[in-house]
């Protein structure tokens, strides 16, 4: 399946809340896969910058992402992630075209 949009964003929480933080994002990587269409949908902890968490993710079309935006496993997710402390959330999408090159 080619990608259609692609979305990169990342949130901070406090270094000494992330493995708090860390079992309710799995739960949230796991459900967005079965649920949500996605083809790819990454996260990881910046090595370099503890407490910084990064996000890659592709999606077939912008309707998928947005219904994945207002499934039910996100605001649940979003509470753990106020509770832990969460600072800082940015993410920004795009829309790939059709003749992107693939590298």
């Amino acid at each position: 399946m080619k990608a259609k949009v692609a979305v990169f964003g990342t949130l901070r929480f406090p270094p000494e809340n992330i493995e708090k933080v860390l079992p309710h994002l799995k739960t949230l990587v796991s459900s967005t896969y079965a649920n949500d269409g996605c083809i790819a949908y990454d996260v990881a902890e910046d090595p370099f910058d503890k407490g910084l968490i990064r996000f890659s993710e592709l999606w077939p079309s912008r309707e998928s992402l947005e219904n994945h935006l207002k499934a039910s496993h996100i605001e649940p997710w979003r509470e753990q992630a106020r509770k832990h402390g969460l600072t800082e959330r940015e993410f920004n999408s795009y829309d790939l075209s059709s003749d992107a090159m693939a590298v």
